[in-house]
């Protein structure tokens, strides 16, 4: 028995002593393998031969590369082969058993002082090599863990780790207008205690939590995720569960209108590739109204644009023509108060509009959703229109759940005072700065305005290039037929060029963001402040005695003064429009009052909050931002009312139908706001011909 422990132990010690000489001898004559198995063939290969060793070592390399659980897997077989090379060792230097052998073996590896009892120069010295080899294995298991840790925290601190939310919104993309558009959703998510924005934009995750911080808006329970990406990588929209989102709102960049539109179409086209689907609708805000069919094709029926541009120059016009109109459109687009919904109500089915009309006390209704013509918005429509099963109601209302139809009031219907307007008057507007949809602004102006108007366009452009430019936009200025165009060349900051101007004779003033400096923000807004200020003094100058001397009122029909005339009649009689892109200047410009309206692009962003919301409402505002069929107008009280007569608001909503419009909201002469879907409409009270009406018209 003692002769075969011997000899299974001397086994064991040339084991050890040939395992040990022959990886010295393999890296020394690796590179000589390939020759000698030439020879062997007798072929006379001239071509290059790339050594073994580092084929091998390259082969080593792309493994640890490719494999993210290579190098655990060779740390843990080193571990196994120390471990029985070990305890093979100590089989053959001691007298124990090979078990015994391996058990000590692992204990030496894992406890490098455990080898501090041993006795006999073989049992020490295998130990102490045993122990050494535990330290490097441990020291190399060491770097493996920080290294993970180090690479998580770092792809949490960079944003690359997966997002695991659902029903959330996902805005792609960063500009100006993701502070307002956060405030808006923010907002609208404040009833259900709060909701999950992700944004995925190209920025570094760090930066773009500061700047959000930096906003110091009280989110009221909504989660902002940023995460670091392209829109453009189908890894990357998946890291953010782009198939699970509500919504999902695609920002135009900081870049020139063409290629922000163009990068818009190839976020569209990477949505689309989406292999789960997209569970939510996506909201694209374009900058050319040009490229929008284009988008509109590729996305399908899943894409809704709201093109910032034309939304807000049409919003400009409408401030100009209708003087008050800015506050009433940034509280009806903002969630901050009314706003519109739209929800089926099945108790209302078989009733006429009429009816429909003044059955919410706490919303308007100003229009249908039809069923039976493939879920068609008609706003304001007749009031013999009979709501039928599927219908669905348009109401401006406080919040989706905060109305719900009641008993029917008692009206007195009465008579209007009026049942048309008065006619429309020329008008005379200045266009101050050149936009790339300046075309589409004009072409909205001929239908709006009453023939013999003008229109002066004063910018940069050379007049010999504008009627091309205007041409190629799609203008037909041959075939205007209400409104004159008035050239002048110039540049809107020089004070002499505008002093070559009447601006004390124009009724209206529009300062546009320069498509020159559209690309950016700081610039624009400086060039919009320093022509604003111009113009004032300007005026201020020629009309010192405005105060003393009444102007003549833009339209007739206005007996007494009101808000109207008043509006009229500021700023030495012009009403100046400025375009601010910034929300900071904005609200710079307010608490100076050098301007009375100011339009930004936080309109924008509360009309992509609200379609973010609720797709269907971007019908409602294309057919209101449009310049035919319904409108939102500023009407004269005593068009529906006698001066201190006493009536409540359902009594003026109803008067207001024979007119084909729909009052939604009123403001008393003496305040400064209008009140949208007032809470009081059965109240009685005493009306003043000072004050005005906000209604929807069916327009002409």
């Amino acid at each position: 028995m003692y002769l075969v422990n011997s000899e299974h132990r001397a086994v064991a010690l040339y084991t050890v002593i040939i395992t040990l000489i022959t990886p010295f001898l393999l890296f020394k004559y690796f590179d000589y393998l390939p020759r000698i198995k030439n020879l062997s063939k007798r072929t006379n290969d001239n071509k290059e031969e790339i050594p073994l060793k580092k084929r091998i070592a390259y082969m080593v390399d792309v493994c640890f590369s490719v494999y993210p659980y290579a190098k655990l897997l060779a740390l843990l077989f080193a571990t196994m082969f120390l471990i029985g090379f070990g305890g093979l060792a100590l089989y053959a230097v001691s007298d124990g058993s090979f078990t015994e052998a391996l058990w000590l073996s692992w204990t030496f590896v894992a406890d490098s002082g455990n080898h501090a009892d041993r006795v006999g120069t073989g049992p020490r010295i295998v130990s102490v090599s045993i122990s050494s080899g535990g330290m490097l294995i441990f020291a190399m298991m060491l770097g493996l863990v920080s290294d993970a840790i180090s690479e998580k925290v770092d792809s949490l601190r960079k944003g690359k780790s997966e997002v695991i939310e659902s029903s959330h919104i996902l805005i792609l993309g960063w500009s100006d207008k993701l502070g307002s558009l956060l405030k808006q959703l923010a907002i609208a998510n404040k009833s259900i205690g709060g909701g999950v924005i992700v944004v995925l934009a190209e920025r570094d995750k760090e930066e773009m939590e500061m700047d959000i911080a930096k906003l110091e808006f009280d989110l009221m329970g909504t989660s902002v995720i940023c995460r670091s990406g392209s829109p453009l990588i189908l890894a990357d929209l998946k890291k953010v569960s782009v198939s699970k989102a509500r919504a999902i709102i695609v920002l135009a960049s900081d870049e020139n209108a063409d290629q922000s539109d163009a990068r818009a179409l190839r976020v569209v086209l990477s949505l689309t590739g989406v292999k789960e689907g997209l569970r939510g609708h996506v909201v694209v805000e374009m900058s050319d109204l040009d490229n929008e069919p284009l988008v509109k094709l590729v996305g399908g029926e899943l894409i809704e644009t709201v093109v910032a541009h034309d939304v807000i120059g049409r919003l400009m016009i409408q401030c100009a023509l209708q003087p008050g109109l800015a506050q009433i459109w940034e509280d009806i687009l903002g969630f901050e108060n009314a706003e519109f919904y739209i929800k089926r109500w099945p108790e209302m089915d078989g009733r006429p509009f009429e009816e429909v009309l003044v059955s919410f006390p706490d919303a308007i209704p100003c229009g249908v959703k039809v069923a039976a013509e493939g879920g068609k918005i008609k706003i304001n429509p007749d009031d013999k229109y009979v709501l039928r099963e599927g219908d669905e109601i348009l109401v401006i209302a406080e919040d989706d759940d905060t109305y719900a139809p009641g008993p029917l009031p008692k009206v007195r219907k009465g008579l209007s005072r009026r049942t048309t307007d008065p006619p429309k008057f020329p008008e005379k507007i200045l266009f101050c700065g050149w936009r790339r949809d300046i075309d589409d602004m004009i072409m909205v102006l001929e239908a709006l305005l009453s023939p013999g108007s003008e229109l002066w366009m004063l910018n940069e452009v050379p007049e010999k290039d504008r009627e091309k430019k205007l041409t190629d936009g799609g203008l037909d200025i041959l075939g205007l037929v209400n409104l004159k165009l008035v050239h002048r060349e110039g540049n809107a900051v020089i004070r002499r060029h505008l002093e070559s101007l009447p601006l004390e004779t124009f009724d209206s003033i529009l300062i546009l963001a320069d498509e020159s400096v559209e690309d950016s923000i700081v610039q624009s807004d400086s060039r919009s402040l320093a022509t604003l200020l111009l113009i004032r003094d300007i005026q201020s100058k020629r009309l010192p005695y405005k105060d003393t001397k009444p102007l003549p009122l833009r339209h007739s029909g206005f007996s007494q003064s009101s808000w109207i005339r008043e509006m009229q009649q500021a700023s030495d009689k012009s009403i100046i429009i400025s375009e601010i892109l910034d929300s900071r200047t904005r609200n710079l410009v307010s608490v100076t009052r050098i301007s009375d309206y100011v339009l930004s692009n936080e309109l924008v962003s509360m009309a992509l909050a609200m379609v973010a919301e609720d797709k269907q409402i971007n019908r409602v505002l294309e057919e209101l931002f449009a310049e035919e069929g319904s409108e939102m107008c500023i009407k004269p009280a005593e068009f529906y009312l006698y001066d201190q007569e006493e009536l409540c608001f359902y009594d003026i909503m109803v008067r207001g139908r024979p007119r084909g419009e729909i009052v939604i909201g009123y403001r008393i002469a003496t305040t400064e706001r209008a009140v949208i879907n007032p809470v009081d409409k059965s109240t009685l009270r005493k009306w003043s011909i000072d004050d005005v009406l906000v209604v929807i018209s069916s327009g002409e």
